[in-house]
């Protein structure tokens, strides 16, 4: 069991299982450095989900998130045909929305890489940057946290 601190401010993550295929290999048949930036692309849009606010929600309530910054640290290599743990957690939802990764070995439970994100509103119908978060994603977030305690 995971102790809340590893779930971030929130408790709020989600976990995603991914299959290394070959086409994310690079010459040393070691998955490419790149792809794990893929990997985060996948637990964040599972995370969106969960918390009910998916890339279509978001397009609907007119608002996109670029990514704004990112970043990967590498410990160990996945390689042909490993199963990866990707675990995607809030960590700030109201002036940015900052993800953190983790993705582990599914075998043996060891941290491959770890990482982060973070993701800037903006506003699709006035073509403008949001310093803050749009209401929408702020009570989606909190209407998750609320169903949680209870």
């Amino acid at each position: 069991m995971e102790s809340k601190e590893n779930n971030g401010p929130y408790n709020i993550y989600a976990e995603t299982e991914i299959t290394v295929e070959f086409f994310h290999l690079d010459p040393l048949r070691i998955v490419w450095h790149g792809n794990y930036l893929n990997y985060f692309e996948i637990g964040r849009r599972a995370l969106l989900e969960k918390i009910g606010y998916s890339y279509d929600e978001m397009e609907k309530s007119g608002y996109t998130f670029p990514v704004i910054e990112i970043s990967a640290k590498y410990l160990s290599s996945l390689r042909f045909r490993d199963r990866a743990i990707v675990k995607a957690i809030l960590m700030e939802y109201e002036n940015r929305l900052l993800i953190r990764y983790e993705i582990r070995d599914a075998k043996t439970g060891q941290i491959t890489t770890k990482g982060s994100s973070t993701q800037m509103a903006f506003d699709i119908k006035k073509n403008d940057s949001c310093f803050v978060c749009p209401q929408i994603l702020v009570e989606k977030v909190e209407a998750f946290i609320g169903e949680k305690k209870q």
